[in-house]
């Protein structure tokens, strides 16, 4: 797992914050100096903070557990997909669905009329409905892809969350926070990293800035998928082989208990 050097960090624009009337005063820790009234952001503290999320999220990973990456900004949308999708994780890059941590049942229940419609229309029940009908269902079916079908698959409350623009995702993560689900987040010089768990010191606007670490951070978790793999398989291996051992315990035992049966039975007259 490597960490990019301050030069990468710096070519990708990561210290840039925000106008100086724009901060908050909560983020003075991370800010290294002001230059023409913009705050630069202290790339050395970034590294380390990065690090930090990197190695927790790599555990989570590791564990098989479920990140949910959220990013409902433009520039940040096809990053979080292709990213999240390359270590087979969910992800919300449409508006976010108030309650969908607070209110996770109904969320699956939206989910589940989803697959409903689909197996509908693999079981023929779609062919006997009207014209009208068939447009309603597809239109319904389309406004549930849009929004939920990234999250199809998590079938329960996410591990953690790792959120791009805490202030412009306030809504997940006061609702992360209400659950007590860790949250991961790049906090850009206008934020509150009060609420944040893992605060990685960034700027959250520039493309190049949230590539280079959503890079870092999933290339982590995807080492932690990889040796909770070969975990598995030497687990595998371990029980393959104590199981020979077992049945010969076990057989052994069975013969010692006949022999000791056989010598306790009193010889015939």
């Amino acid at each position: 797992m490597s960490t990019p050097t301050f030069d990468q960090l710096l070519e990708a624009g990561c210290h840039f914050g925000h106008l100086k009337r724009k901060w908050n005063p909560a983020m003075a820790p991370y800010i290294f100096m002001e230059r023409n009234g913009i705050h630069i952001i202290d790339l050395y503290k970034t590294a380390a903070k990065l690090d930090e999320a990197a190695a927790a999220l790599k555990s989570i990973a590791k564990s098989g557990k479920k990140v949910l990456f959220v990013a409902t900004k433009k520039q940040a949308k096809q990053v979080i997909a292709d990213k999240a999708q390359s270590v087979n994780m969910p992800y919300v890059i449409e508006r976010w669905p108030g309650g969908m941590l607070t209110n996770f049942p109904t969320i699956r229940k939206a989910v589940k009329k989803m697959s409903a419609i689909d197996k509908m229309s693999k079981d023929g029940t779609f062919d006997n409905l009207s014209k009208r009908e068939k447009l309603q269902i597809k239109r319904q079916r389309d406004k549930l892809e849009k929004t939920l079908g990234s999250i199809a698959d998590l079938n329960r409350l996410p591990s953690a969350l790792f959120v791009v623009d805490v202030m412009k995702e306030h809504i997940a993560v006061a609702e992360a926070n209400r659950l007590g689900i860790p949250v991961f987040g790049i906090v850009d010089t206008n934020s509150d990293p009060n609420n944040v768990d893992f605060v990685i010191p960034a700027n959250d606007d520039a493309s190049k800035s949230i590539e280079l670490i959503l890079d870092t951070v999933c290339a982590a978790m995807s080492e932690g998928l990889e040796e909770r793999k070969v975990e598995k398989v030497d687990n595998k291996d371990a029980e393959g082989e104590a199981a020979p051992r077992r049945e010969r315990r076990r057989v052994s035992r069975k013969e010692n208990a006949e022999a000791a049966e056989a010598a306790e039975v009193p010889a015939a007259e």
